[in-house]
This record gives structure tokens, C-alpha cells and sequence, in this order.
């Protein structure tokens, strides 16, 4: 049997359960989101931080893993930690928590039927004991996803450049225009993945034209659009949902 990747919503607000099983493909990069994930691989309780660029698994990597990828903005709070620190990382979830309380988890997912379910009680659990991420977050992450330029998005918030730019990098992990970057990416392959023709899509999802597209993807994915959709096994009618990896499902090398 195949590589298969499933997910599903999570109770906590704005996030993803997700599942793999099987051997991870080298030739799928995992691209920028803006989120961050809570991760069980190989026994392990991992988080995996907010990506500038494609992170490509090691190719040595198989079995099943789970996690729970939080929105852009709501992570922080709940780990304890600036997202700025955890950028471009994999780190060990006992470097950011106590050993002892971190054992104790580790040994509890090892034990679930579904590890994916049991991470999200940690972090409904873990929520109940930390305060809420910052109520700003979620604004500017909803205004730079409409396409509203840095400018506008500060001005609809009440901070000036520099404020937004420092709470950026605390609760997304990068400045508000990597932040805008990255959505806009996601936005035009998830046009793309739904049969929109690229240039439509690169119009529609902000980019000044098909090229500008071609640019961002190189930059932000390491690849062609054509080439990571490919190795994604999309067909032309979207993403085959048994086989193709979403870019949140961010596991470590």
C-alpha cells in the first residue's frame, strides 16, 4: 500500500488533525503556510516552526507520523515562545517544556489509537492553562490573505510599521510582507488546484501576472508551479486527496 495523507478540522480553533502513513517522497517539498505544527514522529513530540522556504523530509523517513497545525498567529501563546525563535526549525517539544511533563505526553500518544486526537487534547488542555494568542494576529493574517497591502493592513489594526512589523515576528514568525507572500502563494495553488489556468490564478490570488507567480514558487518553493504540482499528484482536477501532501503536513528530516 501506498504513501496516505488524511485530515481533518480540530477543536481547537483554527487548526488541523492531520495523519501519515507510509514512506515520505524526497520530490515533495513541504511549502510555507504560515502555520505551525505539533508533531509525533518516530515516538518523538516535535514542533516544527514557521518555514520561509520549501522543507524537503529526509528521504529515509517512513512510518506513521500525526500532528495538529495551528493558524497563523495561534501557536505562540500556547508553546510559550516567540515564533520568530522556532523559524526554519524542528525542535524537540521537552526544549520548550519540562522533561518530566513532556514524558509524561510522550507516553500517552505512544499509547493512543489516534495519536492525532490525542495531540489536539494536549493543546486544548495546554490553552486552558495559557492565555489567548494575541487578538491581532488573527486580524492581520485575515487582511493580508484578502490581498490588503502591509500599509492598509497596519492602518486597519492601529500600528504603526514598525509595531506590526515586531508583532509579526512574534506570533507568525516573519514580517507581515513574507507573511503576505507566503498567503498569496497558498492562495494561487489553491486556485490552480481547483482548475483555475495559472495566469487567472496568479491575477486572482494578487500576483502581477503569471511570471510574478513563477517567481514567487522559485523563491518560496524551490520549484515550478508545474513541478511541484506534479509531484504532488495533482491531474488537473485537484489534489488526490489519498496521496497528495498538503503543506502543512510538516514532519522533520
Amino acid at each position: 500500500m501506498g504513501a496516505r495523507y488524511e485530515e481533518r478540522a480540530s477543536r481547537f480553533g483554527g487548526a488541523v488533525l492531520w495523519a501519515w502513513s507510509g514512506a515520505r517522497d524526497p520530490a515533495r517539498p513541504v511549502l510555507p503556510d504560515g502555520c505551525m505544527d505539533l508533531l509525533w514522529v518516530d515516538g518523538r513530540l516535535l514542533v516544527a516552526g514557521p518555514d520561509t522556504h520549501a522543507f524537503t523530509p529526509g528521504a529515509a523517513l517512513a512510518g506513521d507520523c500525526a500532528g495538529i497545525r495551528f493558524a497563523p498567529g495561534t501557536a505562540p501563546a500556547l508553546l510559550g515562545v516567540p515564533a520568530h525563535e522556532l523559524r526554519d526549525r524542528r525542535v524537540a517539544l521537552d526544549a520548550l517544556w519540562p522533561g518530566a511533563e513532556v514524558r509524561g505526553l510522550t507516553e500517552r500518544i505512544g499509547a493512543a489509537d489516534d495519536p492525532a486526537a490525542a495531540l489536539e487534547g494536549i493543546a486544548l488542555h495546554r490553552a486552558a492553562r495559557t492565555g489567548p494568542p494575541d487578538p491581532l494576529a488573527a486580524v492581520v493574517a485575515a487582511q493580508l490573505r484578502q490581498g490588503r497591502s502591509v500599509a492598509a493592513t497596519a492602518r486597519a489594526v492601529g500600528l504603526g510599521a514598525r509595531q506590526l512589523h515586531r508583532r509579526s515576528l512574534a506570533a507568525f514568525g516573519y514580517g507581515p510582507k513574507t507573511l503576505a507572500r507566503v498567503l498569496r502563494l497558498q492562495r494561487a495553488l489553491a486556485l490552480v488546484r481547483a482548475g483555475t489556468p495559472y495566469a487567472e490564478a496568479a491575477r486572482a490570488a494578487g500576483c502581477a501576472d503569471q511570471a510574478h507567480l513563477a517567481r514567487e514558487m522559485r523563491d518560496l518553493a524551490g520549484t515550478t508551479l508545474g513541478g511541484y504540482l506534479t509531484a504532488t499528484g495533482y491531474e488537473g482536477r485537484g489534489a488526490n486527496s489519498e496521496t497528495a501532501e498538503p503543506s502543512g503536513s510538516r514532519t522533520t528530516a
